[in-house]
């Protein structure tokens, strides 16, 4: 009996690649390494450290650069979100998030993104989620299941009773580890071992997903 929904942030309820595109970018280019789109689409769903250690494609620096390093990818980032505001929101996004509490459904935030209550706020969904758990929640980041047991945890509820909704397939690994069912979005190449697979959320209402889950 499904009772929460849990959402990853970037690239399900909002688009911040390209910002993260932008960080990254800025920061290869100072430190010499080559960075396309495409790498950037291969950073879906890894923390900041994991990102960077992709970055340097092997390459050894010592851990207060490393540091250095993350902080200034975050700055740049930083400065980028301040563009961010409700018209952000993915399509479809807002209109389930409302459906799911009408329902008296319960929905929790589980981001690897340590800017992730910064960002919901800018986007005015703040008040529809009544869990929030970030970067800075948990050790082990994605495909460890820990940051979807930390949501679940604050939720008061059992894994089985929870979906999480991601779009990375580190995210449907680290959800189908911790026993949570799964909505993918995106390309089935990319989140195909969900349960669920939808192009998008937008346009998806509750009752599209009766079909598949049983709902409080």
């Amino acid at each position: 009996m499904i009772k929460a929904f849990i959402f990853d942030l970037d690239g399900v309820l909002t688009d911040t690649a390209e910002y993260h595109f932008r960080a990254w970018k800025r920061l290869a280019d100072e430190i010499g390494e080559p960075f396309t789109r495409e790498d950037n689409e291969s950073l879906r769903g890894i923390s900041r450290r994991g990102s960077l250690l992709l970055l340097l494609k092997g390459r050894i620096v010592p851990e207060p650069e490393f540091e250095q390093m993350m902080a200034r990818k975050n700055a740049y980032y930083l400065t980028f979100i301040e563009e961010i505001t409700p018209r952000d929101l993915l399509p479809g996004a807002k209109e389930l998030l409302l459906e799911i509490r009408a329902a008296s459904l319960q929905t929790g935030l589980g981001s690897a993104s340590k800017n992730a209550r910064e960002v919901i706020e800018r986007l005015g969904i703040a008040n529809l989620l009544d869990a929030v758990s970030d970067g800075y929640s948990v050790e082990r980041q994605k495909p460890a299941p820990d940051l979807f047991l930390h949501a679940a945890g604050q939720l008061g509820r059992a894994p089985s009773e929870c979906i999480v909704v991601e779009d990375a397939a580190a995210g449907i690994e680290a959800a189908q580890a911790g026993g949570f069912h799964t909505v993918g979005l995106g390309p089935r190449e990319r989140v195909g071992a969900a349960e669920v697979v939808l192009a998008s959320l937008a346009g998806v209402r509750l009752a599209d997903l009766a079909g598949q889950f049983q709902f409080l």
